[in-house]
């Protein structure tokens, strides 16, 4: 038994190596020049749930009022009226007054799933058919759309996601710790999840044409599901149509100060993971080469 378990150990240290290396490789191949613009650019409603104030938060949603794209419309919403994320967004209306901006906000309908809730009343705001759904804390650069535009230009795109990468939002060693395990465990694990024919749903970013969310029900068949991101994936798939993936990397802000924090949100992914695919959360041993 002495020797079966070093030598076990020494061969999970070699996997994870291995993994980490492919990974990395994957994602460098992954990073994509400047998009260029689809040839008819069309119109993109971008839709932007807000709950609350974070750090970066003025940040992350200036860089869409930054975006270099012809035809655009931000729709922002908040279950409270009062909510202090839409006081950033009125002062950042008030410096973009070119963008197109609209906002909801008030009590919504019941459900599981706030996020789903607050995106059901954003639709209703929306001017375009084709939308993207964003995390408030996603920073992009002004390019993004035309990746996501073009991504869904092909006829058997169904929805389009990104990779994402992770910014520490403040100096404290557990935000850089939470963004190491993004930009060195998610990111070159779903890289190695693409390339071996996963059509993951990412729920960070997700774009998809209004005519295909209401082919399967639209937001409201979401509405009792936490894992939205991973349903309106499948579900799209058994459409016939793909989750393809944009050439973009946008970045999302990890504001945790404390361990204690990190720990929870750490906890809270590792019980979805484990929810959702629980071999291979199973198979995740073989990822850490320590």
């Amino acid at each position: 038994m002495t020797a079966i378990l070093p030598a076990l150990a020494d061969a999970l240290c070699a996997v994870g190596l291995v993994q980490q290396a492919i990974g990395s490789t994957l994602v460098r191949v992954a990073r994509h020049p400047e998009a260029s613009m689809p040839g008819d650019a069309p119109g993109i409603t971008v839709l932007k749930p807000l709950h609350g104030t974070e750090p970066l938060l003025d940040i992350a949603l200036e860089s869409f009022f930054l975006l270099d794209y012809p035809r655009f419309q931000l729709v922002f919403g908040a279950a409270d009226p009062d909510d202090p994320a839409l006081a950033l967004v009125a002062r950042l209306q008030a410096r973009y007054r070119q963008v197109d901006v609209a906002t909801v906000a008030g009590p919504h309908r019941a459900g599981r799933n706030r996020k789903v809730a607050n995106l059901i009343a954003m639709r209703s705001a929306a001017r375009y058919d084709l939308l993207v759904i964003s995390d408030a804390d996603m920073h992009v650069a002004p390019d993004f759309l035309n990746g996501i535009a073009r991504s869904l230009s092909r006829p058997e795109a169904g929805l389009a996601t990104t990779f994402y990468t992770g910014l520490p939002a403040n100096g404290a060693l557990a935000a850089r710790l939470g963004a190491m395990q993004i930009n060195h465990g998610f990111l070159p694990g779903a890289a190695i999840a693409r390339a071996l024919g996963r059509q993951d749903c990412l729920g960070a970013t997700m774009a998809l044409r209004g005519a295909d969310l209401d082919r399967i029900g639209g937001f409201e068949a979401l509405l009792d599901h936490l894992a939205d991101d991973n349903v309106l994936g499948q579900r799209i798939r058994v459409t016939g149509k793909q989750v393809v993936l944009a050439p973009a990397l946008p970045a999302t802000s990890v504001p945790e100060t404390t361990f204690a924090a990190l720990m929870r949100h750490e906890l809270r992914w590792a019980r979805t993971i484990r929810a959702l695919v629980p071999f291979s959360y199973a198979g995740m041993i073989t990822q850490f080469p320590l």
